[in-house]
Formats: C-alpha cells, structure tokens, sequence
C-alpha cells in the first residue's frame, strides 16, 4: 500500500496488517472513551481514511459485534466503508455487505488513466468501473463515487467526462470536489498545474448542470445524492452534532452539560501512529480542548454554512448555547454583500455566497 501525493489522511504505507491487535485496540478504546460518552445510541458509522477496505470481512464482522456489546447501535444505523478499486477489494465487497456494511463510497477521483498516474492512484479507469459495478452486484444499494476535478493538466472536457461516466454507474450519491492542495502532502511541496479559476468556475456551473439534469440534488458545497439518499454521517458533521471517533488519529466531539447546567463541548483526538496507538490504546486519548464561546459559534457556522440550505437557528442555539440574538446582527454586512440569508427559522449562504464560501468564513472570523 502506498501513499497518494495529494493525502493529508492519517495513513501510513505499511504491508501486514495486524488485523487482530487493531481489532483488540479498538475495542479498548472505546471501552476508555464509555466513561465519557454514556450509553448513546450510535445512528452511524463511517470508517474512513487511508484505505479500511484491506481489512477482512470477518475483522468488520467482530468490530460491530463488539460495539453492539458496548453501546446501543441503532437498528437503521448507516454503516459506510471508504475503499479504493482494484481487483483484490473488489472481490470483498460481498463479504462487507454480509458484515453489516450498507453504505459505501469509493474513491475513484477520475476515468482519465492519465490522470489516475498523476494522482499516484494504483488502479486504472476499468479497475474503478469494474469496482461500482461488483457493489451493485453484492446488494450495495447506497453507493458513493468520489471524483475530482482541476487535476493537474485536466481539460473542461475532461471533468465532465469524468462525472458523465460516474453518473453512468448509478451511484445513489457523488462526492465531486476540487483537488485542493493540503500541507503536508507530495503536492503542497511540489505543486501540479491546475487549471486556472476561470476554468475552474465555468466546469463547475456546467457539472452542475449535468448533475441536476440527471436527478443529482446539491445539499452540501461538494455533495450531491439522489433525493432521501444524502450522507447521514456527513450531515451530523455539518450540522455541528456530536461524534465519538476510535482508532489511530481519530478525532471526537462532545457535548455534555456541567453541574450547573452550562453546556460544555470537548474534542480530542487519538494517538496518531499505529505502532504508537497499537502498544496503549488505553491511553490513547490526547489533546482534549474546551471549545467556549465565539469559537463555538464560529465552528458550527463552518460546518453549517457548507449546507445548501444552511443551518437552523434553533440548532445553532442548542449546539452552541448561545441565544442567535446575541450575534446575528453582526452578519448585517454580508447580508447587505448578498451572500448570506437568514430568517426566523435559518441562516444560508446565498448561491454567490457559496461560491465564496472561503471569503464568507475569513470575515465571519474577523467580524464575530
């Protein structure tokens, strides 16, 4: 396994797995991690980063087991697997469907075998095609592609080429975003061609285009799912909800109230190596950090405002605890910019304001 150039993920190029040890330490840390949470029913589960689908049927078989002995999973609970194409996965899919996995999204990020090499990706465009199609074939009904566009020396054309064969596989749900460049990464130290903003904006309008036509509803800035289809995972995240992360380089958060009623939001994250997490996963919690006031605020509008129909104010108030009349009249300038909208119910980006998404959030964090 080795890694992509654009990956900021947690992910280590590494050849055996220790399939038993993870399983045990995982189970370990979420033992530790039951003293804070309580006996919260789990709605989702979402396994991601790196690549979790070189992990066995029967691995994933035993982790819900052992959750379902430590917390309440919820009867309907949305399980997705991120996995990569390629033949050796591929042939998996069944036994992950049968393991209790009903939801997964598969990280194509392009049809361009061209394109695929300059990502450093391992499969070719058939590999990502012959993948969708075996899902479907094991009773994944809820499918994700994830394709990319701007890529490095990448046409127009191109792009909408791209989506055009992703649509063609009948994925109930696409995740189409732009390449962006992290720290961290091959990339950010020696940066690809891209293609110019202009570009960029005009393939956007004309995928969306091609994504509404074909029955494809935008409900986040890089999300689109058939209608009732949107991710049930990702819309906890952006609505600002709680989550209970276990594993190497998780990440958690937490609402709670002190003795005094007040509400009381902590994150945290995991031992971030695997050789590290796996030698004490019972201590694997670290960096807990208290998130108070405008930074709370701040933080709910980031995630919130990433939503087509934005965020309700009554969920930014029981999120946050702070009253949306103590700060709303700060958005005023935005507003009268035309790239916010709110009434008594929620507060949205326009479509001018999503498309600036990025400069909406600097002046929110200059202005509240």
């Amino acid at each position: 396994m080795r890694k992509c150039p654009y990956c900021d993920f947690n992910s280590h190029e590494r050849g055996e797995l220790p399939e038993q040890a993870y399983l045990e330490a995982l189970l370990l840390d979420l033992e530790k991690d039951l003293l804070i949470t309580g006996e919260r029913t789990v709605e989702t589960i979402f396994i991601g980063g790196g690549t979790p689908s070189l992990m066995s049927a029967d691995f994933y078989q035993q982790l819900f087991a052992g959750i379902r002995a430590r917390l309440p999973l919820a009867d309907k609970a949305e399980i997705t697997l991120e996995a990569n194409p390629g033949t050796t996965e591929a042939a998996r899919f069944e036994g992950f469907r049968a393991a209790g996995i009903n939801r997964l999204s598969i990280g194509v990020q392009s049809f361009n075998d061209g394109h695929l090499q300059a990502l450093g990706r391992i499969h070719d465009a058939q590999a990502a095609i012959t993948a969708a199609n075996q899902a479907r074939s094991a009773g994944f009904d809820n499918l994700n592609l994830d394709i990319m566009h701007a890529l490095p020396a990448q046409t127009p054309e191109q792009a909408i080429a791209d989506l055009e064969q992703a649509i063609a596989l009948k994925p109930t749900h696409l995740s189409w975003y732009e390449l962006t460049i992290e720290p961290n990464t091959v990339f950010y130290r020696s940066p690809p061609s891209q293609p110019d903003s202009d570009s960029m904006a005009d393939t956007e309008q004309a995928g969306f285009a091609l994504l509404n036509q074909a029955g494809f509803e935008r409900y986040e800035i890089s999300a689109f799912s058939q209608p009732g289809m949107a991710c049930r995972h990702n819309m906890n995240y952006w609505q600002f909800g709680d989550y209970l992360g276990i594993g190497a380089g998780a990440h958690s958060k937490l609402s709670s109230h002190d003795t005094h009623g007040n509400l009381v939001i902590t994150r945290y994250q995991k031992t971030r190596k695997p050789e590290d997490y796996l030698a004490a996963p019972a201590q694997a919690r670290r960096n807990p950090q208290f998130i108070d006031g405008k930074d709370r605020l701040f933080e709910a509008l980031l995630n919130g405002l990433r939503l087509v129909d934005g965020i309700s104010l009554q969920t930014l108030k029981r999120t946050t605890g702070l009253n949306p009349a103590q700060w709303s009249p700060q958005l005023a300038p935005l507003q009268q910019q035309g790239l916010l909208t709110t009434n008594d119910e929620r507060l949205r980006c326009t479509p001018n304001g999503l498309q600036h998404l990025n400069g909406v959030l600097e002046t929110l964090a200059e202005t509240l």
